[in-house]
């Protein structure tokens, strides 16, 4: 008779095994930006925009790195203050005139935050808005974070992409820092996550109902979006970057083509100075992708707490419980679990052995989404740069009393 310790443990087991054969090979970490393929006979005019809120740190080498691009067509950078207060709009203008290229360059101030708009959202609204006045001929809106370096060739891959693919939307998952301690630790399974969440080859699908993209690069054709509402139609949005792409692919008929894909030619050069930092960028946003629901969110625990705890916990617990076939199929869950890091992990060019340590980074990574629920049922959710994010905040203590 199978004891129940050995009935979790093929539980667990059973999980991998579907997670590995049926999940769309997710943790092959395949979906990469080739090199463009022929040139087309026409490049189409591209506007980048950069909103940036307080980003003097680093906004001057992105700027840079955009107005590097080897790109064969019209490229025009428009850059967004949302309300800086530590000069980034002066920073951006000095890296242009080093890049000796200020006239490629154009800031513009963000008109106050409407209500019920996120800030970034409603900073790419604005810089949508300016393109349309000053470069209306342009086809693509290539939207970048002010933290993000680009090689100068990626602009010419992503519309190559675009353009031999007829896709609406490119998108780069661009390679995050990964020096330190903590982000060794954490930074490759949080891709790993992310991929597993929203697996790459279903999104790239036309047939498939994944929809995801990746904020930091994102190359939109401005007619599909002009198409599917524009900005305004996700204005609310807190995680903006995969409502952007379902709202291009499951937008009017017959909706749009998407692709998403890992960067090796676009980073970011933000680090994360320890684990507190890590934290809050995960904590800021965990909790609305559960859509602020306490059974979502028990059971999303419940369930890393079985694939990615369990494992590992019957195994080194063998001595204890002694029930050598339940440490056995945990032990290769866990294996499995380890094989399905390491392309992630080795994408980072960190050693593979790190890939065992994953239930580690799961644990953190359920104690950031509890902390998530935490900081929006104390009205903190969504917290980002002063900002509290309208849909992620809780409604005051008395409304959730009522029942309004």
């Amino acid at each position: 008779m199978v004891s129940v310790l050995t009935g979790i443990g093929l539980l667990s087991l059973a999980v991998w095994l579907y997670l590995i054969a049926l999940r769309g090979g997710f943790w092959r970490a395949g979906e990469r930006l080739n090199a463009a393929g022929s040139a087309p006979p026409v490049w189409p005019a591209v506007v980048a925009i950069v909103p940036a809120r307080d980003e003097a740190a680093v906004i001057g080498p992105a700027v840079m790195s955009l107005l590097a691009q080897d790109y064969p067509g019209r490229l025009d950078v428009v850059l967004v203050d949302d309300h800086s207060s530590d000069g980034t709009a002066r920073i951006a203008a000095q890296a242009a005139v080093k890049a000796g290229r200020p006239d490629a360059l154009r800031a513009v101030p963000a008109r106050p935050l409407p209500p019920g708009w996120s800030g970034k959202l409603w900073a790419l609204a604005e810089g949508a808005r300016h393109a349309a006045a000053h470069r209306p001929e342009a086809e693509f809106l290539w939207l970048s974070d002010a933290d993000i370096a680009h090689d100068p060739d990626n602009l010419r891959r992503l519309v190559g992409k675009a353009l031999a693919e007829r896709r609406d939307l490119v998108s780069l998952m661009v390679a995050l820092s990964c020096r330190g301690v903590w982000e060794r630790l954490l930074i490759p399974p949080f891709v790993y996550f992310f991929q597993m969440l929203y697996p790459f080859p279903w999104a790239n699908d036309p047939r498939a109902r994944t929809a995801a993209a990746a904020g930091g690069c994102v190359l939109l054709r401005r007619e599909a979006l002009a198409r599917a509402g524009g900005f305004a139609a996700i204005k609310g949005a807190l995680i903006d970057d995969c409502a952007l792409a379902r709202l291009i692919k499951h937008g009017p008929p017959p909706g749009g083509r998407i692709w998403i894909g890992l960067a090796t030619t676009a980073r970011s050069i933000r680090p994360y100075r320890g684990l507190g930092e890590l934290w809050r960028m995960v904590a800021r946003s965990a909790y609305t992708q559960l859509r602020h629901s306490p059974l979502l969110l028990a059971g999303t625990l419940i369930a890393m707490t079985m694939t990615f705890l369990v494992p590992p916990a019957l195994v080194v617990t063998l001595p204890a419980h002694g029930d050598g076939p339940a440490a056995l199929a945990a032990g290769a869950a866990w294996a499995l679990m380890a094989v399905s890091a390491g392309p992630t992990v080795a994408l980072y060019r960190q050693p593979l052995w790190l890939a065992a340590l994953l239930p580690v980074a799961a644990a953190f990574y359920g104690a950031m989404t509890a902390d998530s629920a935490r900081r929006h049922w104390r009205g903190r959710g969504g917290m980002w740069k002063g900002r509290v994010h309208p849909a992620a905040a809780a409604p005051p203590v008395e409304e959730r009393r009522s029942g309004l």
